[in-house]
């Protein structure tokens, strides 16, 4: 799985620290708020990353029925002797 760029690494981190004093009234550092973000994308990352390839194959699938089905229309009768 792709790294995080640094500037988002850095905004998810910032949003991290001030949910956490917000939501659980937990002060962490910047370098705290770090850890646990590579915590969460190391053990939640995977399973949305997971979802969202089944998303996608359900998606190419719906296109794929609706290609097969354009094709069939365009089948010509075979004659028949």
């Amino acid at each position: 799985m792709a790294a995080l760029e640094k500037d988002d690494r850095v905004a998810l981190a910032r949003a991290l620290k001030a949910w956490l004093a917000r939501e659980l009234d937990v002060e962490v550092g910047g370098l705290e708020a770090e850890f646990l973000l590579d915590f969460l994308v190391d053990r939640i990352g995977p399973r949305f990353y997971n979802l969202g390839l089944r998303d996608a194959a359900t998606a190419l699938a719906k296109r794929m029925d609706v290609l097969t089905e354009a094709l069939e229309e365009l089948e010509r009768p075979v004659p028949r002797d």
